[in-house]
């Protein structure tokens, strides 16, 4: 993984159960290692939220290596492919646990892709989208 701490912290996040529901209005697609939600949010900043369901898995400490997973792989992808603005929600399948990473990657950047949410271009140094 090449995610550091700067960029995990970096992502702002959603936490509020309305966010979340409010996500429901928003674009959906799904790939095999996972599922995006996306909502404009009319922010200057981009927010991430992740969630796991005991359908994945019922060990506790699997989901919370899925929702790690999502978490780099989002730090990875979001912060340099979406469109700013937005909020984003990583939801596991049950193919998360086992999918390679180079294809979890390709999974978020054809999921934006399919939403109309990928970034034209590379962000420059500084450039928010």
């Amino acid at each position: 993984m090449h995610t550091n701490k700067n960029e995990l912290s970096a992502l702002k996040m959603l936490t509020a159960r309305s966010d979340f529901i409010a996500m429901q209005n928003g674009d959906k697609w799904f790939s095999n290692g996972m599922i995006l939600q996306i909502r404009e949010n009319n922010l200057p900043y981009n927010r991430i939220g992740y969630t796991v369901s005991k359908k994945v898995n019922k060990s506790a400490v699997k989901r919370n290596r899925v929702k790690r997973r999502l978490r780099a792989v989002a730090a990875d992808i979001l912060s340099g492919h979406a469109k700013i603005g937005r909020d984003y929600v990583l939801i596991g399948r049950k193919d998360t646990i086992d999918r390679p990473y180079a294809d979890l990657c390709k999974d978020l950047k054809w999921c934006l892709k399919r939403t109309g949410h990928l970034r034209d271009r590379e962000p420059a140094e500084g450039d928010n989208g």
